[in-house]
């Protein structure tokens, strides 16, 4: 894993974990894969990996990111997905050559073509993000309640009332800034 990077906000799902690679969009952003070799890194980390990256390759990723941000996000307030998000997903989607195989654990895992092509990984994403936005997944699409976050997530909570797209960070992070606050209007409460 290369240094000097913004470490990775790792999910259980990968279309999702894939759009938090930017988090903080209404706030002081912060880009994840900011180069085609940390796309390789994150790429590796979930399973994907590929030989190399090149910059239009990077450029294809984060057009793909954004247009599973949108149509997530879309989905989660339930609005009309955007058509221009829901083209390059199905582009992306089709233009692969992914195959789903089954470990001999009875897990299913992504092979990619023998050239180990990044649009190979990145239509595995697509197919991903299709598969929980088309609501073929046991779960619901939400929005992280953070202000300076609302990264769309997977919720696959029992309850489905899941708020932060990451309680390590999100979550932590308002829970701080509430007792903080609290602190600041009851400074005897902490004597």
């Amino acid at each position: 894993m290369r240094t000097g990077f913004p470490d990775f906000r790792l999910g259980s799902v990968l279309a999702t974990s894939f759009t938090g690679t930017l988090s903080e969009r209404h706030g002081n952003a912060v880009e994840r894969i900011p180069t085609p070799h940390r796309l390789i890194d994150w790429l590796a980390v979930n399973g994907l990996a590929v030989d190399s990256c090149t910059a239009a390759q990077l450029d294809l990723a984060r057009e793909l990111r954004e247009s599973i941000h949108a149509a997530a996000t879309a989905a989660a307030i339930q609005d009309e997905l955007p058509a221009s998000a829901v083209q390059v997903i199905n582009d992306c989607s089709a233009e692969g050559r992914a195959a789903a195989i089954l470990t001999p654990e009875g897990k299913r895992r992504w092979q990619l073509s023998s050239a180990s092509c990044v649009e190979d990984a990145l239509s595995v994403i697509a197919a991903d993000a299709i598969s929980i936005i088309a609501g073929e997944r046991d779960g619901k699409l939400a929005l992280c309640a953070s202000p300076t976050c609302q990264a769309a997530f997977f919720d696959t909570s029992q309850s489905r009332t899941r708020k932060w797209c990451d309680m390590n960070t999100c979550g932590n992070r308002q829970k701080k800034a509430r007792f903080n606050a609290n602190q600041r209007k009851n400074p005897r409460a902490a004597e």
